[in-house]
């Protein structure tokens, strides 16, 4: 019989010797860090899938390059909405670094929200 599966010796037991294919090796950032531990701690049968059909590090990937961008383009508008200028910047230096962890805190909850935990 044919059998292209190879096998490793572990004792008195012959285990599957299963490899995956190579990943790009550009590393995860925050929220695809962030992605993979929710998806390993709540959904574990989905993270395993995704795992084992070779999917899992791409959609880390997309996820990660998704909430940057996302970020990005919600602190300038929660900015402006919060008032955080330049001219604030120039005059009131702490008041404005207070207005912009505010933003970004705003901003990292809804991204938690609508794509890590989802």
């Amino acid at each position: 019989m044919n059998n292209p599966m190879t096998y490793i010796q572990n004792g008195d037991y012959q285990i599957p010797d299963l490899k995956l294919s190579q990943q790009p090796e550009k590393p995860l950032g925050k929220y695809g860090r962030m992605r993979k531990t929710y998806l390993k701690e709540h959904r574990p049968i989905l993270y395993n899938q995704m795992l084992l059909s070779e999917k899992l590090y791409p959609h880390l990937i997309e996820i990660d390059e998704t909430a940057q961008s996302r970020l990005e383009q919600m602190m300038l508008q929660l900015a402006k909405k919060a008032g955080a200028t330049e001219e604030l910047k120039a005059s009131d230096s702490m008041k404005w670094v207070g207005l912009m962890n505010t933003c970004k805190a705003q901003a990292e909850e809804i991204l938690m929200a609508e794509l890590i935990n989802s």
